[in-house]
């Protein structure tokens, strides 16, 4: 294990941590449909994968700010072997409740520390491309997670799932526990005393536009875990099918993810958020329509494009607009707003797709997603400027 790489370490925990996250997600929603649970509860315990989080991410990333990345990142998969466990040995509705925010928790917890461990590991010129082997990593969990939840459950049974997904979390914890990241955190730079609140950070100048967008496409990527299966239930797809739909949608993440380093020498980070936007917007309006699989797979693969060009470039801005000594902080205000989202976001599109159908829900979002498109605009052409000047 000491003869990998420090940074290969690190994406391998992060794949293990959101494998688990994106298996026990789809996982949780058919084995809750299975058991028919109603769309809104449903999409209650899909926002509860999402409500701890967005009350300890803030305190977690300062968490991280202080006493470093290893102890938050094993701690986070340590939830994660419980949160997959538990369903795994005791059958139910009421156990998922708990499940969820073991689990959700967990990857809160890896995924603040594995972004900051990368943030500090990086510099200036190469930061935006550590970023994208990071989230090329995290495309390959979008696959596995769904596509080894759907032919678990449809050859198995939805408990051998959740316990595969168990045991990603202890990999992760064996990684972190025996490998060199432990290491790696011996030697940062002793943690800088800054002073200020979340809420002056939330509404820097600079920050506020890239938290803005950030959620909105983060958003925009877990609806479309929440929905998807939805859809493809109610058009009487197998479990096997929505996991391959799934799959597509991480294939074409992890492509265009490798494609990025080439994508930044010509577009800056905000055309290319400014693009991946209009493009999730026309991708929501066109599901509605699809009906076989390969042409929800098509759209899914082009929103694929669009949402995972975005990780990259909005955590190499927020990683340096972020004040010196708060980076783990500013990435836990992130993802508290995000989880803030998934919370909400569930819950009110399980309403809405329950009052209106599954055309309100898919247009809702990209009417959601409409609203950043003239902010980033904006802000790609005053980058342009400022470039030219």
């Amino acid at each position: 294990m000491h003869r990998f790489p420090p940074f290969l370490q690190l994406i391998v925990v992060a794949i293990a941590a959101h494998a688990a996250l994106a298996g026990g997600r789809v996982t949780t929603t058919l084995y809750a449909l299975s058991l028919h649970a109603s769309p809104f509860s449903v999409g209650v315990l899909i926002g509860l994968i999402a409500f701890f989080p967005m009350l300890l991410a803030v305190p977690l990333g300062r968490l991280v700010d202080r006493v470093g990345f290893a102890r938050p990142m094993a701690l986070g998969c340590l939830l994660i072997l419980f949160g997959c466990g538990l369903p795994a040995v005791i059958p139910g509705v009421v156990v998922l409740y708990a499940a969820v925010i073991l689990f959700g928790t967990g990857f809160t917890a890896v995924h603040i520390a594995v972004q900051h461990a990368v943030g500090v590991m990086s510099n200036a010129d190469n930061r935006a491309t550590n970023f994208s082997w990071l989230s090329a990593g995290f495309s390959v969990s979008s696959f596995a997670g769904p596509v080894l939840a759907g032919l678990l459950i449809d050859h198995a049974s939805y408990a051998a799932a959740y316990a595969a997904f168990g045991l990603s979390g202890a990999l992760g914890l064996a990684l972190v526990g025996f490998g060199h990241i432990r290491q790696l955190d011996q030697g940062r730079a002793a943690p800088q005393k800054v002073h200020g609140s979340a809420l002056r950070l939330l509404l820097h100048a600079d920050m506020r536009p890239i938290y803005f967008i950030g959620i909105l496409l983060a958003a925009a990527w877990d609806l479309f875990t929440f929905v998807i299966p939805l859809h493809g239930a109610r058009l009487g797809f197998s479990a096997s099918t929505i996991g391959l739909i799934l799959g597509t949608f991480a294939v074409a993440t992890f492509t265009v993810r490798l494609g990025m380093p080439m994508l930044a020498r010509y577009y800056s980070e905000w055309q290319v958020l400014t693009g991946a936007l209009a493009l999730a917007v026309l991708c929501y309006l066109l599901f509605p329509f699809m009906h076989q699989p390969l042409a929800i797979m098509a759209v899914s693969a082009a929103l694929g494009v669009a949402l995972g060009a975005t990780q990259p470039n909005v955590l190499a801005l927020l990683h340096h607009a972020a004040p010196p000594g708060r980076g783990g902080e500013a990435i836990g205000i992130r993802a508290t707003i995000g989880n803030a989202s998934q919370v909400l976001l569930p819950v009110a599109f399980g309403a809405a797709g329950a009052a209106l159908g599954i055309v309100g829900v898919f247009w809702g979002i990209a009417a959601m997603l409409g609203f950043g498109v003239p902010v980033a605009w904006k802000k790609a052409k005053d980058s342009t400027g400022e470039a030219d000047d």
